[in-house]
Parts: structure tokens; C-alpha cells; sequence
């Protein structure tokens, strides 16, 4: 997952190291944790794949150490010497500026549109995906959206079962129902979701045959008055 939002980050701008590292952490919230002890690694595994592109910026210049009065003439003239070629030899420091390749954005595209791996966190690995949702297609997309909504209403089933059939005590089925409830709205969320993405999509189709198409709400209004 770590790779699919690096790619992710970089479909928009190029960004220094530390900037992808507070980006994963502060506006996807996916990654609070991450550190670059992590995140390095991955960019250079990236980079090695030839998904990213990595240029140098802000050069800064070392600081050259002044080396001390020995007392002797033959020690100042070595200092002298040593001095002056450390002046014509400063060495610089970079941060490294990544961007991503057309290999990259093709390596996203198959990560954002491939089924979550086997003992994947799923509200994690869907939460990445919708919040690239906009660089998919839109039968993808869709896809995405019934995915998910199906894995929830299996574990609703699977809630419900465990309600019925066991002996709980209060705390125990208060949980059981907290989940239970907290499942119901995500499947109503999703449901909103993929009205949407239904309208949106029919009304493409409709415009692409040259037909006027209403907002889907105003339509269903006007249908029933």
C-alpha cells in the first residue's frame, strides 16, 4: 500500500522526501506511523524499478573547517596549501526531489484497480484507493465502490449470526450492536456513493449521444410530483 500512495502523491507534483512523508501522515491519515526509516526504502525500490525520477535541488554549500596554526613555517605553508584547496574543492548537500515516470503512472493504475491482497487491512486498502478514486475509470471506479459495499455486507451477515446465536452479556452484544450499526451506515454511505457514480456515469453516456440530461435528483422529483 505504501507504494500505490507514493505513486499516488506523485501523479499530481514532484515532492522532496520529507514533504511525502507529512503528506502520508497528515492529509491521507493512513500512514500516522510511517517513518523514514520506511519510507526511503521504498522510494528507492521505486526509483530502482524505474517508476520514479529523482532530481537534486537546494544545493548547500559545506562548511569548510580551518585547520590550526601549527608554530612552524613548514607546518603554516601545508595549512596554507591544505586551505586553499579546500576552498576551490567546497563539497554541496542536496534534498532529493521525486517524480513519477510513465512506467510509474502505469504501476499505479495497476495498483489502484487490483483486488486487495490476502490479509489486507480492507477499510485501510479501500480508504487509500477512494482517496485516488479520481485518476480511475469510471466502470473502475464503480467497481471499487461494490467491492467494498459486498465485503461489508458479509461481515453485517456474519454480525448478525454471531448476535443470534451466542450468549452475550450486556457489554459484549453492546459492541456486537456498535459494530452491527456502524456497518449498516457504511453500506448506506457507500449506497450514496454509488448512485452517484451511477448518475454520473448514465449521464455520460447520455451526453455522448447528445441528449440533455437533468441532475439525477431533480429528475426523480420531477418524475414523482
Amino acid at each position: 500500500m505504501l507504494d500505490l500512495a507514493i505513486l499516488g502523491l506523485l501523479q499530481e507534483q514532484e515532492l522532496h522526501g520529507y514533504e511525502i512523508r507529512r503528506r502520508l501522515r497528515d492529509e491521507l491519515g493512513l500512514f500516522a506511523n510511517i517513518s523514514f526509516g520506511s519510507l526511503y526504502p521504498a522510494l528507492s525500490r521505486l526509483e530502482k524499478a524505474g517508476a520514479l525520477t529523482v532530481t537534486a535541488s537546494g544545493a548547500v554549500a559545506a562548511a569548510v573547517v580551518p585547520m590550526p596554526f601549527t608554530g612552524s613555517l613548514s607546518g603554516e605553508r601545508a595549512g596554507l596549501r591544505s586551505r586553499r584547496a579546500g576552498a576551490a574543492r567546497v563539497t554541496k548537500r542536496s534534498r532529493k526531489v521525486y517524480g513519477i515516470t510513465g512506467g510509474g503512472r502505469l504501476l499505479f493504475d495497476q495498483l489502484l484497480d487490483a483486488d486487495e491482497p490476502a490479509g489486507t487491512d480492507d477499510a485501510r486498502s479501500f480508504g487509500l484507493r477512494l482517496a485516488f478514486a479520481r485518476h480511475l475509470a469510471p466502470q473502475a471506479r464503480l467497481a471499487l465502490l461494490e467491492r467494498r459495499r459486498s465485503q461489508l455486507i458479509r461481515r453485517l451477515a456474519a454480525d448478525q449470526v454471531r448476535a443470534a446465536g451466542a450468549t452475550l452479556d450486556i457489554y459484549a452484544r453492546s459492541l456486537v450492536e456498535h459494530s452491527t450499526e456502524s456497518t449498516e451506515h457504511d453500506i448506506a454511505w457507500l449506497n450514496q456513493l454509488i448512485e452517484f457514480e451511477q448518475g454520473n456515469q448514465a449521464a455520460g453516456r447520455s451526453e455522448s449521444r447528445g441528449l440533455l440530461v437533468a441532475d439525477p435528483v431533480t429528475a426523480r422529483k420531477e418524475s414523482n410530483p
